[in-house]
């Protein structure tokens, strides 16, 4: 019975090692059509076409630039050779399924135009699923595949921890919960939303390994990890969900909650993203919850009747169609004006309290005085407002 746990402990650990290896993320990203353009340039005397800085067309002889920059630190990308435009661009698109603008974007238009509730409840499981993930990246401190073998077209996460890949982790979990939500409450084929999820996520996961910002055992592991969270989270969110939207107190309790549970987990030996992220996505969650209580407690948020369900998905019209826009328009002329506005006043305010020099705007941001106060502010409010002040427009305009 030992031998043979400790054979299989043994076969575990060479799994491990073997998805860890950088070279599999190489070749993949080979397999796929990536190369340095010097390996290009060894291949064939006239340089093929490729993408440099994302768009534009190379030809040999050219000057190659890095395909992102990251603003915070000013480290730019590798310089390479895209020979699959079709599959970078499906990568490029996978990999922003796991980016603020796609979460930005995503949230509030699902919230707006769909269903508040299975939109607030999939923002309770998101927060956790980020914010265990980045604590574990912490605390496992594994880093992310080398350059070389890897090219490196991505740098804005290049400062984080590698494992586990929070992309897959947010690639399996929203829609998993997005699905597991809807069952009973929206009529639709259980089978296209199973597949729908699992192409989600085999997108997002196959993009951090193309993009050489993870390994293959990071994104398994991320998965996992991701399930493992839905086991735990998915029955308590009826819980967590009544308690937000009916106790007196509850934004008082979130509000500490989600400012405790980011101050007492940043142990960061070097700067990196992962505390202003941790920090924006605790923010956006207490946000929401504090917005949804507001709006519940004011009568804005009527439940339908259980005998009026499920619900059918209607059909898609040229008066659905513009409705929907034009709620994403009016909620976004309130929004990015106060993101901005948030912005402007919170990081000069952070330093003057804390004493630190403002005419670097960028280093001022690495700093954790600075840092987390800008995230939790600005991005609690925009929260908020995507719960309420938004809704409430809405209402006020006639567009709900």
């Amino acid at each position: 019975m030992r031998g043979a746990m400790a054979a299989a402990f043994t076969g575990l650990q060479r799994l491990s090692h073997s998805l860890q290896d950088p070279a599999k993320v190489a070749a993949f990203q080979r397999l796929c059509g990536v190369r340095r353009p010097l390996e290009e340039e060894k291949k064939t005397d006239c340089h093929p076409n490729g993408v440099g800085n994302g768009t534009a067309t190379q030809r040999r002889g050219e000057e190659k630039q890095a395909q992102r920059r990251n603003s915070l630190t000013g480290e730019e990308g590798e310089q390479f050779v895209i020979r699959n435009r079709l599959l970078y661009y499906l990568f490029t698109f996978g990999t922003e399924l796991g980016n603020e603008l796609f979460y930005i974007s995503f949230f509030p238009f699902w919230i707006w135009n769909v269903d508040p509730y299975v939109g607030r409840r999939v923002i309770i499981v998101w927060v956790w699923v980020m914010y265990l993930g980045q604590c574990t990246k912490d605390v496992i401190r594994l880093p992310r595949p080398p350059s070389p073998p890897v090219i490196k077209m991505e740098v804005f996460y290049n400062s984080e921890y590698g494992m586990p890949s929070t992309h897959a982790m947010s690639g399996t979990a929203i829609p998993l919960c997005l699905i597991l939500l809807s069952l009973g409450r929206w009529q639709y084929p259980f089978v296209y939303g199973l597949l729908l999820a699992v192409s989600w996520c085999c997108l997002v996961c196959l993009s951090r390994i193309y993009m050489g910002m993870h390994s293959i055992l990071d994104v398994v592991v991320g998965v996992l990890y991701a399930i493992i969270i839905l086991i735990v989270f998915l029955p308590a969110l009826d819980l967590i969900d009544n308690f937000n939207l009916t106790y007196e107190y509850s934004p008082l309790i979130i509000i500490s909650l989600h400012l405790a549970l980011g101050i007492f987990s940043f142990t960061l030996d070097t700067w990196s993203t992962s505390r202003g992220d941790t920090a924006q996505v605790l923010g956006s969650g207490a946000g929401v919850a504090c917005g949804s209580h507001v709006r519940y407690m004011l009568g804005f948020m009527p439940e339908p009747l259980p005998s009026s369900m499920p619900f059918t998905i209607p059909a898609i019209t040229v008066n659905l169609l513009g409705m929907a826009l034009l709620r994403v328009f009016v909620g976004l002329v309130i929004l990015l004006p106060i993101r901005a506005f948030m912005k402007m006043v919170t990081i000069p305010l952070a330093c003057k309290v804390f004493g630190i020099p403002c005419d670097d705007i960028r280093k001022a941001r690495q700093s954790m005085q600075v840092e987390l106060p800008y995230r939790y502010l600005t991005y609690g409010v925009v929260g908020f407002s995507v719960m309420f002040f938004v809704p409430y427009t809405f209402m006020c305009l006639g567009l709900q």
